[in-house]
């Protein structure tokens, strides 16, 4: 079916194709080239990061994160029940037992107050996710963190350019993981960056990135030849991902003032219709600055969702559901599930509903997807 409103369209940067252009005519298309270095650059700029390390994808990123954990048989990490699948799977499949903690109902993000019951003798990480962008309490985890000697990876997937009391997300944890999917405020197609804050965890990332050789060290010059020397894979993107992240780099200005202006139109217009239906918008805490990533509505129950999904349908608009929570997976039961139960993703989950937003959703398409919703009653 063809939507008149799609839920996503990727975003386009001025300049794409001419760096696409250079990179074919460089000659040089494998990874950790010249324009692999400049979004690094760039990155780190942009964020405040120690040290960004580009990767073919979020999910590599969280990988690379696992496996910087040095984690044994049976060693566990806590992670949002309310996620993406790959913010569990990087570590399950790593050898660690994902230990899955429940969501708030404010923010969507992992309630800060489940983590510390869920602390044991073998948990070695928090992994936390900014719902939308919007950040998750960090200054109680941080501190359960420092207490328990344990790592933080965030998963940024949804949050670059946003911050939590003046600081850059993905720069609170000793790493940090961004996506570059084609969903993502700025794309590559497919594409990531693991953000190392922690120093010393710098060289084992470059030699994971790079097939477990200590390859990085050569090209500077610092070892004769590389080997190979710890575990790995090919977590890098090529140089054609790297060109076209590069152009919506220098052009994300632009793009968080597009992207702002739409949250914050649907955010205004559908207000008074979510009050008179006790529709749930997102909430956005004053500490946090969040980047415009998406907009959802909560529906006051289980049965309205599907009922305003068709609605939206039968009008050319299409409007999805998130995440399922991990918890009630097949896998994630199979983990051993959350014995304390996440009841607030389990409800949160079946009645939130995304709406379209894409940088260049245009003014009267936006309208029209606000006058089709305003129609819809509960």
């Amino acid at each position: 079916m063809t939507y008149r409103v799609p839920f996503n369209k990727p975003t386009s940067a001025p300049g794409a194709s001419a760096f696409v252009s250079e990179a074919l005519a460089s000659g040089r298309l494998s990874g950790n080239g010249p324009f692999t270095r400049a979004c690094e650059t760039l990155l780190e700029r942009l964020t405040g990061a120690h040290r960004a390390l580009l990767t073919n994808s979020c999910t590599a990123a969280l990988e690379m994160s696992a496996l910087l954990i040095d984690a044994k048989p049976g060693d566990e990490v806590i992670v949002p029940s309310f996620t993406f699948v790959s913010t569990a799977n990087a570590f399950a499949s790593h050898g660690l037992r994902p230990v899955f903690a429940d969501c708030r109902h404010d923010t969507l993000n992992v309630d800060e107050r489940t983590i510390a019951p869920l602390i044991g003798p073998r948990t070695k990480a928090i992994v936390v996710m900014h719902y939308g962008g919007v950040a998750c309490d960090m200054d109680p985890i941080l501190a359960a963190a420092r207490e328990h000697r344990l790592l933080v990876v965030e998963d940024n997937a949804h949050g670059l350019f946003g911050g939590y009391k003046g600081r850059p997300l993905g720069t609170m944890g000793a790493l940090a993981t961004q996506s570059f999917h084609e969903t993502k405020n700025v794309t590559c197609g497919e594409g990531g960056a693991l953000l190392v804050n922690d120093r010393s965890l710098l060289s084992r990332a470059e030699v994971i990135r790079e097939k477990g050789t200590n390859r990085s060290r050569f090209f500077r010059g610092e070892v004769d030849k590389y080997t190979w020397v710890d575990f790995g894979s090919n977590h890098l993107p090529s140089e054609l991902q790297a060109a076209l992240l590069r152009a919506q780099l220098e052009y994300h200005e632009a793009v968080q003032q597009k992207r702002a202006a739409i949250w914050h139109r649907y955010d205004s217009e559908l207000r008074v219709w979510a009050h008179a239906n006790d529709v749930r918008l997102p909430v956005v805490p004053a500490d946090c600055k969040h980047p415009s990533h998406l907009y959802y509505v909560v529906l006051p129950t289980v049965a309205e969702r599907p009922r305003l999904i068709e609605h939206l349908k039968r009008q050319g608009i299409l409007a999805v559901f998130h995440y399922v929570p991990l918890h009630t997976s097949p896998m994630g039961r199979r983990l051993g599930g959350a014995p304390g139960g996440c009841p607030v993703a389990g409800d949160i989950s079946e009645r939130l509903l995304r709406l379209p937003f894409y940088t260049d959703l245009s003014s009267e398409d936006q309208a029209f997807v606000v006058d089709v919703v305003r129609e819809f009653r509960v």
